[in-house]
């Protein structure tokens, strides 16, 4: 079977994996490393890594999966970049993976596995006092997620909610405490569930056997907000913020 590397970089990590298909599930080669601001150096050497212990070269691969988004932009740009550069150099499609289902895919492999019917809600750290957050349910017979809630950004008291029972997944729960919608109505609370290249894998290898890779020139990373900071004053009013309600939380 075909193998497939993935690159992800739009947390503080820098996440690279080569996988394929095999008899017992998915075959994968991993480097997940914590690199704050330095993901663009490591990225390449690291794949480079896999590609040597798997005893492949770059062209043996059938697609070059990223995580487009969302994500921090710089990252997000990093990982987008990477992917079309070593797709045109070695002729190969690319699968864009949205960051948010990966989280989800990352919780349905938790144990105890995902019971039937329950979605997951994504909600993870977008600072600026945000969250992004999307809702997925995995469906057994299609082998897929369905989004039930779209992408978005907002504040997390405003984060949308699915109908019915569901796992959290993401660092916002850790991050913003009861502040974050859902929380207490969660099932189950997974905030080591993050953006990984291991379940990018799962999720490209499926979306390449439906024949959704795309040339090189066309991948692009999901930015769901265009400001990136925010100004002294909205620093301040947001601090402010912050400690009214957790005066509030503490009386």
């Amino acid at each position: 079977m075909s193998w497939i590397l993935a690159v992800e970089t739009s947390t503080e990590w820098c996440s690279v994996a080569l996988g394929r298909a095999s008899g017992a599930g998915i075959e994968c080669l991993v480097r997940h490393e914590h690199t704050g601001a330095r993901s663009s150096a490591r990225v390449l050497p690291a794949a480079g890594e896999l590609l040597a212990e798997a005893g492949i070269a770059l062209a043996d691969c059938a697609a070059i999966a990223f995580g487009a988004g969302p994500g921090s932009f710089t990252g997000l740009r990093t990982a987008c970049g990477v992917a079309q550069g070593l797709a045109f150099g070695a002729g190969l499609p690319v699968v864009p993976v949205n960051t948010l289902m990966t989280c989800a895919e990352r919780a349905r492999a938790a144990t105890p596995a995902l019971p039937d019917d329950t979605a997951v809600l994504v909600a993870l750290d977008a600072r600026m006092d945000e969250a992004y957050s999307a809702a997925f349910r995995w469906h057994a017979g299609a082998g897929e997620w369905a989004e039930l809630t779209p992408m978005r950004v907002s504040a997390p008291e405003t984060v949308p909610l699915p109908d019915g029972a569901f796992w959290l997944a993401g660092n916002a729960a850790a991050v913003f405490g009861e502040r974050l919608a859902g929380l207490a109505r969660a099932a189950r609370v997974l905030p080591e569930a993050m953006p990984h290249a291991q379940p990018m894998v799962a999720i490209a290898l499926r979306a390449l056997a439906r024949g959704e890779a795309i040339d090189a020139d066309q991948a692009m990373p999901i930015y769901l907000r265009d400001k990136v900071a925010q100004t002294i004053a909205e620093r301040e009013a947001a601090a402010v913020a912050r400690a009214a309600a957790q005066a509030g939380s503490a009386s």
